[in-house]
């Protein structure tokens, strides 16, 4: 009889355990043992959640956990927490495992390695940075401490330092938890991902909020009390005190260990793979944030952290895996966010990335309502296109609204996907009732308006 095959992954939450779950479906326990290493305490879960868990939307912290180590050892995949990868060797076909807390190490050998190591905050390297109640956000031990935080030392105030996703998702719980809350970043808008005019909104409802925003003031440092604990934030400008931290400065992928075993690292930091999710060292695999992966109106490669692309690399790796072929195209950016009532939208590229990446541009931004103006609860909303002069190629959009709004941000991805001009976006067949969206809806109006401008330009001869 043929000795079973290995598969060692190292990472136990979105990649790893969907390549590990697809890898089972396909090949069965009398054939591959799956080993599952997690530093953490748990396993399978919405990191996505946090911030909802964190504000008090989700009580019940079983929620974000899709699946226990109980369940996936009933089919037969080998999950344990609290053990981490230490080194690789790429040679001996073989990873060094320690116990997070205690009980010493020991090598695990492997046929194939599936890397699923996620991301890490990004963390200054400023005087009390290591401070309790400083924390980031990325593993559900992270949610779980900055609860256990406002619930056991009941702060007033909350300083939530750099205004990206997690920046203003985390703002939002600290709002919903009763705190005064302020944001501070080093540059001049929140959500930098998107345009400045359109920044400037999302900025303009923080504050609508009671949010206090000091933009453009870099943090220098975070003061202590006696305790150790944080009591203030410290920028050029002013002291703000704060209870609790939070830092909103963006992931980089966790690829240290990749690194250190020679594997290929690419210019954002993150692991190299091909389109079926094959790192160039043999046998190795890898998916989920720790990789990089290609935008597909750039061209460029990007790391960008998401659940929704490290599902579905993962899946892709285990069908890889299981003696199945699949691949993982790529990415466009698309994501959405909320603060309270305010939700934003983007999809492919910025005006800036897109100059970045040698396009010449045409940009429109159109005001409409998400629903019927007349029907109850029609609120405003704004959405902006971004279309490659002459051709009319759609390169990117955004929006900022309320209610109903940030969701039309997957017609436009869709658009984007296909490779579409603005002036066939005008012809798109999209749903109508009056509590759902005007007659035209904002993205047809936005289309419209991009075609126009598309037109008149072609029509200069600029």
């Amino acid at each position: 009889m043929a000795a079973r095959a290995r598969l060692f992954v190292i990472g136990g939450d979105a990649a790893g355990m969907s390549a590990a779950s697809q890898a089972r479906r396909l090949r069965g326990p009398d054939e591959l043992d799956i080993t599952v290493v997690e530093r953490g305490h748990h396993a399978s879960y919405s990191a996505c959640g946090i911030p909802y868990f964190v504000g008090g939307v989700v009580d019940d912290l079983g929620k974000l956990i899709a699946r226990t180590p109980a369940e996936f050892r009933d089919r037969g995949i080998d999950l344990r927490l609290r053990e981490e990868a230490v080194e690789i060797d790429l040679a001996g076909g073989r990873v060094r495992v320690r116990g997070v807390d205690g009980g010493g190490e020991r090598w695990e050998p492997y046929d194939d390695l599936m890397v699923a190591t996620g991301a890490v905050p990004a963390r200054p390297r400023l005087p009390g940075a290591d401070a309790k109640g400083v924390h980031g956000v990325q593993i559900l031990d992270d949610g779980v401490a900055i609860r256990r935080l406002l619930e056991e030392r009941a702060p007033r105030r909350a300083v939530v330092v750099g205004g990206g996703y997690i920046g203003l998702e985390m703002a939002e719980a600290m709002v919903r938890r009763g705190l005064e809350v302020s944001l501070v970043d080093a540059v001049d808008q929140p959500m930098r991902t998107l345009d400045p005019d359109m920044g400037a909104v999302v900025a303009d409802a923080m504050r609508g909020l009671g949010i206090k925003l000091y933009l453009g003031e870099p943090v220098e440092g975070f003061d202590t009390g006696p305790d150790g604990h944080v009591s203030a934030v410290r920028t050029a400008d002013r002291t703000l005190p704060a209870g609790l931290v939070v830092l909103g400065l963006g992931v980089r992928p966790e690829s240290a260990l990749a690194r250190d075993a020679g594997i290929e690292i690419g210019p954002t930091g993150g692991i190299v793979t091909d389109r079926r999710m094959r790192t160039p060292a043999e046998r190795v695999w890898a998916a989920g944030d720790c990789v990089e992966t290609r935008h597909l109106v750039s061209g460029a490669p990007v790391a960008i952290a998401l659940g929704t692309h490290a599902n579905k690399q993962g899946r892709v790796a285990g069908i890889n895996l299981g003696g199945g072929y699949a691949t993982f195209p790529g990415v466009v950016g698309t994501a959405v966010s909320k603060i309270c009532r305010v939700e934003v939208a983007r999809t492919g590229l910025n005006e800036r990335e897109a100059a970045a990446a040698g396009f010449e541009t045409l940009s429109v931004t159109v005001e409409s309502t998400t629903r019927a103006g007349y029907h109850p609860g029609a609120t405003t909303m704004k959405t902006k296109l971004i279309a490659e002069r002459r051709s009319g190629r759609l390169l990117g959009a955004q929006i900022v609204g309320e209610e109903n709004a940030a969701k039309r941000i997957d017609g436009l991805a869709i658009a984007l996907w296909n490779g579409m001009t603005v002036e066939q976006m005008t012809g798109l067949d999209l749903g109508y009732a009056p509590p759902f969206a005007p007659v035209w809806d904002p993205v047809l109006i936005a289309a419209r308006k991009a075609a126009d401008a598309v037109e008149a330009d072609m029509r200069s001869g600029t």
